[in-house]
């Protein structure tokens, strides 16, 4: 896999090249990607689609524990994803979040909630202070489209049936209805928006 040199074209790594390396280092639980840092090797023609679908040259890949694995090595930086290897880096384009949080688990009420999510490539996360939740509204249609923290700047976008079961523990707090979890409060509209409608 070439590196690039000056004045010479960036030769990218294959999607199985990326797949080969990850497994030689790989150990138990996620690989420590924040401490790699190896030079950028170009853009992959790889895309995590807005429902989570992961495409490789225009083609979903099916196998799920492929994803899971290429998931393990993805990492934010600035406003761009990349896979990164110990020796390598590509850029790949995400249309929204990377993951979807297709799931969750509530245990408590009111300020003891805890809110469990579980994305559709298997991580965990318990909604607080290090895991905040947060909605975003289309400005023109209003709709909402809710995120959950995963780990190191990646987040989920909550699945619609889920976001529908959170609405319905909703809470109203200091003028805001939101959800409470691990102690902290995360606002997802203002109550007065919420009963105006």
């Amino acid at each position: 896999m070439a590196k690039a040199m000056s004045g010479q074209k960036v030769v990218t790594p294959s999607a199985e090249g990326i797949a080969d390396a990850i497994r030689a280092t790989k150990s138990r639980g996620l690989p420590p990607v924040h401490l790699w840092n190896p030079p950028f090797c170009g853009d992959l023609d790889m895309r995590i689609a807005r429902d989570g679908t992961w495409f490789y040259l225009g083609t979903p890949i099916g196998r799920p524990a492929l994803v899971r694995l290429f998931s393990s090595i993805l990492k934010k930086e600035g406003h761009k994803y990349v896979l990164v290897t110990p020796v390598e880096k590509v850029g790949i384009t995400v249309d929204d979040a990377p993951f979807v949080a297709v799931d969750y688990e509530v245990t408590g009420d009111g300020p003891d909630q805890t809110l469990t999510f579980t994305t559709h490539v298997g991580d965990t996360a318990v909604a607080g202070p290090d895991h905040p939740i947060r909605v975003e509204r289309d400005p023109e249609t209003g709709e909402p489209s809710p995120y959950v923290l995963i780990r190191a700047n990646l987040e989920a976008l909550i699945d619609r049936k889920s976001f529908y079961r959170l609405v319905d523990i909703g809470t109203h707090n200091d003028g805001w209805f939101g959800l409470w979890s691990s102690g902290q409060f995360f606002p997802i509209i203002p109550s007065d928006d919420l009963t105006s409608t």
